[in-house]
């Protein structure tokens, strides 16, 4: 009955634990391209807004 709670004899497949740690390792990877491509895009978003407020202080005035 244990042998078929467990679903088989001899442990984990070696495949099953070989894919697990590849998929681990994808998902380790995929979280370091995320953190890289969310500071990279501050670093543009902080960029561009710079760039914004040195246009609207470069404009003169408005003739009222």
């Amino acid at each position: 009955m244990a042998k078929a709670l467990f679903g088989h004899v001899g442990g984990p497949d070696p495949r099953m634990v070989s894919e697990m740690r590849r998929l681990q390792q994808r998902i380790r990877d995929l979280e370091a391209e995320l953190i890289r491509l969310q500071a990279q895009n501050d670093a543009l978003a902080a960029q561009t807004r710079d760039e914004a407020i040195s246009r609207m202080q470069e404009r003169e005035p408005a003739l009222t």
